[in-house]
């Protein structure tokens, strides 16, 4: 199995609205290693590694992300993965 790496910054109404606890909760269930953080400028960043199908779970779950968010935007990276994560954290 292939590990890929993901970096993903996400805006729209996507902080103070349960994003990063979504978040973690789908990186969680694909078993994805990595983090999420709010960015100073309001949106979202997520980076992740784990299988391709993993991977691209979570990009459907951020595109869609929880109830109260509006996502606008989803700009995404594929990258090689370093394999430096052991899981999957909410950074403050």
């Amino acid at each position: 199995m292939t590990i890929i790496r993901v970096h993903l910054q996400i805006a729209g109404r996507v902080q103070g609205v349960g994003y990063r606890a979504f978040t973690h909760q789908q990186a969680q269930l694909q078993g994805l290693s990595g983090y999420v953080r709010n960015l100073a400028d309001g949106r979202v960043e997520a980076v992740a590694e784990g299988s391709e199908n993993a991977i691209e779970a979570l990009i459907r779950a951020c595109r869609r992300g929880p109830q109260l968010a509006r996502v606008d935007q989803v700009q995404l990276r594929l990258l090689d993965a370093t394999g430096e994560f052991s899981d999957f954290l909410i950074r403050r």
